[in-house]
């Protein structure tokens, strides 16, 4: 039984050290140049502190050095905290005092920004520890620092906004991320012969599949450079010159790609595997890479934070209108997904709830904070009889008659408006099927009773031929009372669309 994700690690190394693992901008290291580089640097944090199971954060670019560190920080036998060098010094320094000002991986051109969210100069690792190869180590000492972790202790923490303004640490054990990717390797046939191409930044959970799904199975982990997400045909020409077969990407980037139609005239024939999650995928945009890949499996997968990176697929394989929902599908192994309606009872087929999770891969809780976690994870209303916890996700979703379960939307997207209960996913899923309509997402102002649209698409397509076009499709009380085309969406650090910010600059000021 694997008791840490070190194991995957130490494992690989017996039979591919010698392979490449990682590649980003700046350099390429083989399974065994990570491994030398972890273990240095491992001894740099046991000389600072000679602590088990501690947050220790990692404050650089996404890149191989941060691979490094996490690596490192587990070796020494604690907790990797990814952390946003573009994130502002308050909401950084928030998350230090939670952690209880912890040990901090870095460079020195971070020194002075690090200073200014209150992390003291003694609690600074240098990330050069790890490449300076007088630092010698006995690798049977290093293996023993770690040697006390268990699959239940915690892997990482990884902060999310939180409701009061404050960051959220969802605390991850290495028993979640196992199972997780055991599934994964058999559901999806990952091999060493994967090359995957990394688009989630590292403090977002998506990027979790992409690191162990490589560490397990020996696979090539290419860091898209960031930049290259911001213009899809560059983006789509590195995935083929880079002999990408395999990507976990956020719905975003696909629908960008479609909307500028970035797939003509490639040949994609090598990208076998193309998995999303962390929005809705819009069936329009999907059925447009089908029509170019009709080779390659696509895949979606649904899960919050607070379960290990995600608890639902779905294997496309039959064909879906583009007005059409995609479902989430069906658990993964090892997960039990409760869909709960208002009366805390199991929901009947096409009827509402809210899905709810329980198994391994429940986060442990949110990092010092046991109020907000005993809040939302909670004691299954269907067992009396022992403790037998669950997440409740705050999602709305239904099981069809195929035992298919379809996502709906947020509980708190959920509105009342004209005495109807609507969801206001359903009129997103609903504008995103137009033709000429690129992105859109869909608030309510509730002071003023109105359905606000947010969209970016062709100059033809007017706020008159919306509405013209979502007559056959949603009832008149679910068409937007207020809608506003712009340039573009805004976009948080993790490459979703930034509701909260559209809130603030439309709705809060008109």
């Amino acid at each position: 039984m694997q008791k840490n994700v070190l194991e995957y690690f130490e494992n690989t190394l017996l039979v591919h050290r010698n392979k490449t693992a990682i590649i980003d901008q700046d350099k390429v290291l083989t399974f065994g140049e990570w491994e030398q580089a972890a273990k240095r640097l491992c001894m740099a944090i046991r000389e600072k502190s000679a602590a088990i199971r501690k947050p220790i954060g990692v404050y650089l670019p996404k890149s191989a050095d941060s691979l490094v560190s996490f690596m490192a920080i587990l070796y020494s036998g604690n907790i990797y905290v990814p952390l946003d060098i573009k994130s502002p010094a308050g909401r950084t320094q928030s998350m230090m005092e939670n952690l209880h000002h912890p040990l901090v991986i870095t460079s020195a051109e971070y020194l002075e920004e690090l200073a200014a969210c209150g992390v003291e100069r003694g609690n600074i690792i240098d990330i050069t520890e790890a490449y300076a190869e007088t630092r010698t180590f006995d690798p049977a000492e290093v293996l023993t620092y770690a040697a006390g972790v268990i699959d239940t202790d915690p892997i990482y923490v990884i902060y999310t906004s939180g409701s009061t303004g404050i960051p959220k640490g969802v605390v991850v054990c290495h028993r979640g991320v196992i199972d997780y990717i055991d599934w994964a390797v058999e559901c999806f046939a990952v091999t060493s012969e994967e090359v995957i191409g990394s688009q989630s930044p590292f403090y977002f959970d998506n990027s979790t599949l992409d690191i162990y799904l490589c560490l397990a199975t020996g696979a090539t982990l290419n860091l898209i450079p960031e930049q290259h997400f911001a213009f899809p045909k560059t983006l789509m020409d590195y995935v083929v010159e880079q002999k990408i077969n395999f990507v976990f990407w956020v719905p975003s980037v696909m629908i960008s790609v479609a909307n500028l139609r970035a797939l003509e005239g490639m040949d994609l024939s090598g990208l076998k595997k193309v998995l999303f999650a962390g929005e809705v995928m819009p069936n329009r945009h999907l059925n447009y890479w089908r029509s170019h890949m009709p080779g390659s499996l696509f895949a979606n997968l649904y899960g919050p934070t607070e379960i290990t990176v995600d608890c639902t697929y779905y294997i496309v394989t039959k064909e879906f209108a583009d007005d059409d929902k995609l479902p989430i599908g069906f658990p993964c192994r090892n997960t039990d997904i409760l869909i709960l309606n208002e009366d805390n009872q199991p929901a009947k087929v096409d009827e509402l709830g809210e899905l709810c999770v329980r198994g391994s891969s429940l986060a442990l809780g949110y990092w010092n904070n046991p109020e907000k976690s005993d809040s939302v994870f909670t004691q299954n209303p269907c067992n009396p009889d022992y403790f037998d916890r669950i997440y409740r996700t705050g999602d709305f979703v239904y099981l069809n008659e195929e035992g298919e379960i379809i996502f709906m939307g947020r509980k708190d997207a959920q509105i009342k408006h004209m005495g109807y209960r609507i969801e206001l996913g359903e009129i997103e899923t609903a504008l995103l099927s137009l033709e000429g309509i690129h992105n859109s997402c869909v608030l309510y102002n509730k002071p003023k009773q109105e359905i606000t649209m947010f969209y970016t698409g062709d100059d033809e397509v007017t706020k008159a031929v919306i509405r013209k076009k979502l007559v056959p499709l949603l009832p008149k009380y679910m068409i937007p009372t207020k809608i506003y085309k712009l340039d573009q969406l805004p976009m948080n650090q993790n490459g979703k669309i930034d509701r909260p910010r559209l809130v603030r600059e439309y709705l809060e000021e008109n």
